[in-house]
């Protein structure tokens, strides 16, 4: 901050006195607010719209009133300035699209857009994290607490089973893909974010489109004027705070539990003594700990004073350690934006964005240390470290040990780039090419240490993996705009776009060390090479598309968009290569018709409605060709090597196609106070590409065919409103509330189809069910315990299975036995309701934001209940458990310890309700009076305060039900084993404009 002061003092200028008009709707505008930003200082417009103020060249006058879109001037040697405000109209915004940007109101199709200003009202170092709850339609999940970590997105539903259903991200025209790394890129650097989510709007994207599509538009200098440059300095730091744990037993509940479980099962107590001779650690305590954030942000934008360049160049360090100990990540961003008028018809410029991570993945998880019980030793009596179960005596995994010796670290670097020439010949007729690269290298190291104390000799290793990818993308485009008479107004786009992505991978591995001195560095010191692991993989997809829309206005009430797209794509065989996705929409602005000239409730209001087709080329290359494996025979009595067909050629493989229809209405209300929208949406796929068991003498047990079909329905609100405004306060609200529900139509003739999602459990507890969503929870119903021996006896269940104590389920089929047969749907993790709550208020120099957001009507499948709720006693229990049954205790709906592991099936105790209510952010601004400091040449100085996932209302046992056992797993969703958690971020941060 001293630095940034004695800067400031360095710029100085002479205040000079302004005049100037507000007026609106061609009227002189009285009252009206003008402010110098980021002071107190201003004054009022007179009953002519009149008004004088003494301010800076460097000073930004803010014009506002209430009903109207607030203005913001540079003075620069201005001593006059005129100003026209116009209605503050959610409608005449200028949203992006494919190709292009267009007025809210003359959209067609269903884009949500969040701004930048927006987004930087949290401190978060990924884009994505920033827009849950902000669009309505959209589910964002963060699948993990641990730093760098991303998040499982749903736009409108997913619409596949086996391939992605993540969006497609475009980073200023750049196509990076589903699976970009969003920490590449600074959310400081971010302008708006528009998510395309309708047949109309996507449909230019055509196959990569179908699951939505999600545009990042960066900053520029295009706004900034003067000639000279601004520069903006922000940087934060953070606490992470460790959250809320799951409430175990203690230490003596533990041990008391433990050894009735053992006298139950016939073997000697564990702990024979009291609970005062043995350990009672908190391995929590060792390893998760509160932990800092540091970030800094540098940038400097303007534009030439004949304002044929502007630029925009930025530095961002961001450095994060987890609360889990060795866990992390540090990035360096650079980024420049540069554009160029070189004459009256010819434009040219770059966008380069590089970055440089370091990631510490942690060899510790979360959840492991779920499972230690806190008699478990951490060091021996010798000082070394403990490795053996002290209740089994089985090797045991010390995570102090494994935290200290182990490395597993990621380095990266990415460079995504893009130029673009753009040459208008004549007027209304725009020619563009861009050519953009997206180069990607990483490298991965995993060493596990000879000193651990659960590894046997030879089994300490090493591992170097190496990533290179490069992705190029030509995108070549012909736009003209035209007028036909005074009613008919039309624009015509036409394109082709040429893609190749290319992955190549080498991997080495070897085992024995001896030493740990040289770690992943040295390879070669592997003491047993006939264990030695040497691998590379190559992989290769090409584009190529063709694209057209027609944008067509009668009298600027009637509105029609037709786009279509053509798709060929090289995973798929020759003569299913190509497809083309067609969409129609239509929208009429009601307002506009004679008969609503004479209400004052509706400045705008517009219906729409859509209908199209996109697709998704959901597999990896070369999944239609043969595949052979390695296997050897016998000639003459000598072994040979050979190959044998491990898979049959797949040509008949076809694109999944989804068709989408939207219906919408939007409008402006009271002024421009309120704006709402409120859609409704159907989706249905078809030609699912699923993989189906297959006869064993083909090759293989499964094989992907195009079966089956899926359907998604659902509805979307939006509310923005300005409260309160006038010169001194005002109160700005956001309401999202979206709902979402899918159903499996088809499975190629099948039922239902299980899925496994542990070796252990087997299949059972997921199921993809005709007639039911994507997936769903399956298993026994959970009826509490055997009350007594006449229970089981009359319930005709097998006595030999089952014991007074013991854990009960429903016997469904009236067999005897409890099976498969007997599982029903237990519940399914899509919430019934998805909500997002904003508040701004803001008051003279001060600012304050409060966002919530949360869920309600989804479930969790809770896999720690099945060892922490029934089994052995090896494993922490809920506290809850502590009231199990007993003779004591005959009422009791908890099991009695002593039941193996075989006693437990999939059952509705597993299932959780995962409606939350999330305080997501708290953000408290006050803005400097820079001017009465005496800071020459500072525009704007603000201090905040922040705090994130600061309270979380929810009866998950695991406390936190947003997370994601299985990350982005398209059928595996829902599921929590205790994954790293969410911390509590409280913040303080420092913004300067000079």
């Amino acid at each position: 901050m001293c630095v940034v002061l004695a800067l400031s003092c360095m710029a100085m200028s002479n205040a000079q006195t302004v005049n100037g008009t507000v007026t609106a709707d061609g009227q002189p505008l009285p009252g009206a607010t003008v402010l110098i930003k980021g002071t107190t200082t201003g004054t009022s417009t007179d009953f002519d719209g009149n008004f004088t103020i003494n301010a800076e060249a460097l000073s930004t006058l803010v014009i506002s009133y209430v009903g109207y879109s607030t203005k913001e001037v540079l003075v620069g040697n201005q001593t006059q300035i005129n100003v026209t405000l116009e209605q503050d109209n959610k409608l005449d915004e200028v949203v992006i699209i494919g190709y292009g940007s267009q007025r809210k109101s003359d959209l067609t199709g269903s884009v949500s857009s969040v701004s930048g200003e927006d987004l930087s009202t949290l401190p978060v170092s990924r884009v994505d994290q920033a827009l849950q709850g902000r669009a309505a339609g959209v589910q964002v999940t963060q699948t993990s607490g641990a730093p760098g970590a991303g998040t499982s997105i749903r736009v409108r539903g997913g619409n596949s089973i086996t391939g992605s259903n993540e969006p497609l991200w475009v980073i200023d025209g750049i196509i990076v893909g589903t699976n970009f790394n969003l920490n590449n890129l600074n959310a400081n650097d971010v302008k708006s974010v528009e998510i395309l989510k309708d047949a109309s709007s996507i449909a230019i994207y055509g196959s990569r489109g179908a699951n939505g599509v999600i545009l990042v538009t960066t900053k520029s200098g295009a706004s900034i004027g003067g000639g000279k440059p601004q520069v903006n300095v922000g940087i934060y730091t953070s606490s992470q705070l460790v959250p809320e744990r799951p409430d175990y037993l203690s230490q003596a509940q533990q041990i008391e539990y433990t050894n009735q479980d053992a006298i139950l099962r016939g073997v000697v107590e564990p702990f024979p003594g009291s609970p005062s001779d043995y350990p009672n650690n908190d391995f929590f305590d060792l390893l998760v700990n509160p932990s800092p954030i540091y970030n800094a942000d540098v940038s400097i934008a303007g534009t030439s004073e004949n304002g044929s360049v502007n630029y925009y160049n930025s530095l961002n360090f961001f450095d994060q350690d987890g609360i889990v100990e060795n866990s992390g990540i540090q990035k360096y961003i650079f980024r420049s934006n540069l554009d160029f008028k070189l004459s009256d018809k010819l434009k040219a410029g770059a966008r380069i964005n590089y970055s440089r991570i370091k990631q510490d993945n942690g060899v510790v998880g979360y959840g492991s240390l779920l499972g230690i019980l806190p008699t478990q030793p951490i060091y021996n009596a010798d000082g070394s470290f403990n490795g053996a179960n002290e209740v089994t005596g089985n090797p045991f995994n010390n995570p102090v040990a494994t935290s200290r010796l182990d490395i597993d670290e990621t380095t990266s670097s990415n460079l995504l780039g893009t130029v673009y020439l753009e040459y208008s010949p004549i007027e209304n007729l725009i020619i563009r090419s861009t050519f953009n690269p997206n180069i990607i290298n990483s490298k991965r190291n995993e060493f596990t240490s000879s000193q651990r104390p659960d590894l046997q000799s030879g089994d300490s290793n090493a591992r170097i993996r190496t990533t290179s990818t490069i992705n190029w993308n030509n995108e070549n485009t012909v736009q003209y705009s035209g007028v036909i008479g005074d009613n008919h107004n039309y624009t015509i786009l036409g394109g082709a776009s040429f893609q190749k992505d290319v992955t190549e991978t080498a991997s080495a591995q070897a085992f024995g060390f001896t030493t740990d001195a040289t770690t992943f560095n040295s390879l070669r010191t592997g003491s047993d090479p006939l264990r030695n692991l040497v691998e590379s993989g190559y992989g290769q997809r090409t584009l190529v598309s063709f694209f057209g829309r027609l944008n067509y206005t009668y009298k600027d009430k009637y509105l029609l968009t037709l786009v279509g797209r053509s798709d060929g794509s090289s995973v798929f065989a020759p003569g299913n290569k190509y497809e083309f996705y067609p969409s129609i929409a239509g929208a009429w602005k009601i307002t506009e018709e004679p008969f609503m000239q004479n209400q004052n409730t509706f400045q705008d209001l517009k219906l729409r409605a859509s209908y199209g087709k996109s697709g998704n080329q959901a597999i990896n290359p070369y999944e239609t060709l043969p595949v052979y494996d390695e296997g050897n025979t016998s000639f003459n009595g000598v072994e040979l090597p050979g190959v044998v067909l491990g898979r049959f050629a797949n040509p008949d493989l076809i694109w999944e196609t989804t068709t989408s229809f939207d219906i919408a209405l939007e409008a402006s209300l009271f002024g421009g106070k309120v704006f709402a929208e409120f859609n409704y949406y159907s989706k249905k796929t078809e030609n699912l590409l699923l993989e189906v068991t297959i006869p064993r003498q083909a090759g293989d047990d499964n094989q992907i065919q195009n079966v089956g079909s899926l359907q998604n329905r659902g509805w979307e609100f939006l509310v923005n409103s300005t409260n309160i405004s006038n010169s001194n306060f005002n109160w700005n609200s956001t309401v999202t509330l979206s709902s979402n529900k899918n159903k499996v139509l088809d499975l190629g003739g099948q039922e239902f189809i299980d899925v496994i999602t542990d070796p252990v459990l087997g299949a059972g507890n997921l199921r993809l069910i005709v007639g039911e969503t994507v997936p769903v929870f399956t298993g026994a119903e959970y009826l509490g315990t055997w009350k007594s021996q006449a229970e089981i006896d009359a319930s005709g269940q097998d006595p030999a299975a089952n014991a007074v104590g013991g854990p009960r389920y429903k016997d469904t089929d009236g067999d005897g036995t409890i099976s498969v047969e007997d599982y029903e749907v237990l519940g399914n993790p899509f919430p019934d309701l998805i909500y997002g709550f904003e508040n701004n208020f803001s008051y003279k120099n001060f600012d304050l934001s409060i966002y919530i957001q949360g869920t309600v009507g989804n479930e969790v499948f809770n896999t720690r209940t099945r060892t922490n709720f029934f089994i052995r006693g090896e494993v922490p229990k809920y506290a809850e458990v502590a009231d199990y049954w007993s003779p004591q205790n005959p009422t009791s709906d908890i099991p009695s310890p002593g039941f193996v592991e075989g006693a437990y099936v999939p059952n509705s105790f597993d299932v959780e309700d995962g409606s939350h209510l999330r305080l997501k952010n708290v953000r408290f601004t006050y803005h400097l009076p820079v001017d009465k400091m005496g800071l020459k040449g500072v525009k704007d100085m603000s201090i905040y305060a922040s705090g994130t996932n600061l309270l979380l209302l929810s009866d998950f046992r695991l406390i936190d039900p947003e997370t994601s056992q299985y990350g982005r797993s398209n059928i595996r969703q829902g599921f929590a084993g205790g994954e790293y958690p969410n911390a509590r971020v409280l913040s303080l941060g420092l913004n300067v404009t000079f």
